[in-house]
């Protein structure tokens, strides 16, 4: 009594288990275990390669932080010198009078007030 010419008479399918991630891959398509082997290995490694890319690509997103185009509308002081004589830092809403000298070079101010992030009025 013959169920069918293609009845595999042993098992050839095989598991693989990854321990460090718990990926698991079954392989059952060729005819032979070791054929299954080599073809669960090859999908494990691309199944780990995968997830190590992705973890990559997340790192770097994390690092890089919010990408801001550089554009008008995202000014970051704004120095008015007629009429009147001020510079205003949008980030803190730190402001001076002193345009002199914060064109001089003289950040000091600035910075502290955008690394403090406090927000207030300066000299003058």
């Amino acid at each position: 009594m013959h169920d069918g010419q293609n009845v595999q008479k042993t098992s050839t399918a095989v598991r693989i288990t990854h321990l460090p991630s718990g990926l698991v891959v079954v392989c059952q398509n060729e005819r032979s275990q070791l054929q299954n082997k080599e073809l669960a290995m090859k999908v494990l490694h691309a199944r780990l390669m995968n997830l190590e890319i992705k973890r990559q690509q997340e790192e770097q997103a994390r690092i890089k932080g919010e990408h801001i185009p550089a554009e008008w509308g995202n000014q970051i002081r704004s120095y008015v010198l007629h009429p009147y004589k001020m510079v205003k830092d949008h980030r803190t809403a730190y402001e001076t009078s002193d345009t002199g000298a914060v064109l001089d070079g003289e950040l000091g101010p600035l910075l502290e007030a955008y690394l403090l992030g406090t927000v207030g009025k300066g000299e003058g």
